[in-house]
């Protein structure tokens, strides 16, 4: 708690020089658009976007290896997910803007997700309803102040970027430097461990493992959202961010504890651009703390049968740390790197069942092949335990999705091809998946298992 309020009070210190920035007027000067297609029309107030994302996944027959598997997997299954959001936003005042998102979600993943330690659909996180259902995913507001730097201050502007209308942002100009604050409901993925090649099951990879870091214990209900309060700081080619997070109640609850004295997360991370052979890349490293009721592996091992629920005291702690790094490699080509540790002392309690992570992958653009809306990636990621945690699943304790029997033990280790396709120049695509996992849910007899999948994903 001492490491984010520190660094909360050395971003906050940053308003001495700053200043609010006129969002809805056109800079005079210096203006670098920030895509392509950035909006020309001027400065929206407000605007509405929306996405419908919808996933069928099969698992063939593996009658060889039924008897091994037990209960945790189908034997030739299918299932499908379908989500719906609605991006609302709206500017207030000068860098004040307020974004909502409704969204509806339906389905479940293969096997609900069970046998897994990074399950192959990241639409489902941990949910599994058949019925429809609706419910507020995000609403939050976000406040930005301008840094003038001082060649900016001599001409009297500030350097700034333009940005297109999107899905939660809306188009404008944005200062280079600017402190930032975010409070509201989101999911942490939507500011921390950003990479622009593997972080959204709806348009890139699919496994959990290829979305975030694994070994982020990230704090989040069964939905994937928590209530935050983050800081930015924006300065040149770094970027550095703090904040704190309401941690579920229970393990993958769907109940948010709004008492930071019971329990919270706590969050910070830097950021680098950086330039290798004059093509753009960005090095990322996170760091978090983990406070709140939690059972610890160790003290469960001592138990006749192992049951991390059983020994849950208050102030129990995990931490972690992560590395992402993205690079343009050509034209055509860019690669990611994440790499993942944490303690592993005390249970998984939001997230991916995993102490130590690395994924690795490759993102081609369809210009390459004159299909400039079309993507191609490959991944792979293997996770591993603590040696508290092995021994406890080795034992047939429970984890959130795997155990439960005694099992040999082997990395987890899964690999991820996909090609997305759009036929048209509506937003539409659609996605052909392959996934090919090693030692599901860590279990040596566990091997190997297909998965294939078609997604449709359209944006308006």
């Amino acid at each position: 708690m001492k490491l984010f309020a520190t660094l909360l009070l050395a971003a906050l210190a940053g308003t001495v020089s700053a200043q609010q920035y006129d969002f809805t007027r056109k800079p005079m000067h210096n203006v670098e658009s920030a895509t392509d297609n950035a909006n020309q029309s001027g400065i929206e107030r407000f605007n509405i976007r929306g996405q419908a994302t919808y996933i069928y996944q099969y698992m063939p027959s593996r009658k060889s290896i039924t008897d091994s598997m037990g209960t945790d997997f189908g034997d030739g299954e299918s299932q499908n997910t379908i989500t719906a959001t609605l991006f609302a936003g709206l500017r207030l005042w000068k860098g004040a803007e307020v974004y909502v998102n409704p969204e509806v979600s339906s389905g479940m993943g293969l096997s609900n997700d069970i046998g897994m330690a990074a399950p192959s659909n990241g639409e489902t996180f941990h949910i599994s309803r058949p019925q429809l259902s609706l419910f507020l995913a995000r609403a939050y507001y976000k406040q930005t102040f301008a840094l003038r730097n001082k060649r900016a201050r001599k001409l009297g502007y500030v350097n700034s970027t333009e940005l297109e209308s999107l899905a939660n942002q809306l188009a404008g100009y944005e200062p280079k430097d600017y402190l930032r604050f975010y409070i509201g409901k989101l999911s942490l993925a939507d500011i921390f461990d950003r990479n622009d090649f593997a972080n959204s099951p709806r348009t890139q990879f699919m496994n959990w493992a290829m979305m975030n870091n694994a070994a982020w214990d990230m704090a989040a209900n069964s939905r994937g959202y928590t209530y935050n309060f983050t800081t930015e700081l924006q300065l040149g080619k770094m970027n550095y961010k703090a904040g704190i997070a309401a941690m579920p109640t229970i393990a993958n609850g769907g109940t948010l504890e709004t008492d930071f004295g019971k329990s919270y997360s706590a969050i910070g991370e830097v950021s680098r651009h950086l330039t290798i052979n004059k093509r753009p890349g960005t090095v990322r490293l996170l760091g978090y703390y983990n406070s709140g009721t939690m059972g610890n592996y160790a003290a469960a091992d001592s138990l006749a049968q192992p049951r991390v629920i059983l020994t849950r005291k208050a102030g129990a702690s995990k931490y972690g740390f992560g590395l992402n790094m993205q690079q343009e490699l050509s034209n055509t080509l860019s690669a990611f790197v994440r790499i993942g540790w944490n303690n592993g002392k005390t249970e998984t309690w939001s997230y991916i069942e995993a102490d130590q992570s690395l994924s690795v992958g490759l993102s081609a653009k369809g210009s390459g092949w004159k299909r400039a809306n079309d993507n191609l990636g490959f991944a792979v990621a293997v996770n591993t335990l603590s040696a508290d945690h092995k021994r406890y699943i080795e034992r047939g304790g429970y984890g959130q999705q795997i155990g439960g029997k005694t099992q040999p033990y082997s990395p987890e280790m899964t690999g991820e091809l996909y090609y997305s396709f759009r036929p048209l120049k509506t937003k539409l695509w659609f996605t052909a998946d392959y996934q090919l996992c090693l030692n599901a849910g860590y279990n040596s007899n566990r091997s190997p298992l297909h998965i294939f999948a078609l997604r449709a994903h359209v944006q308006f």
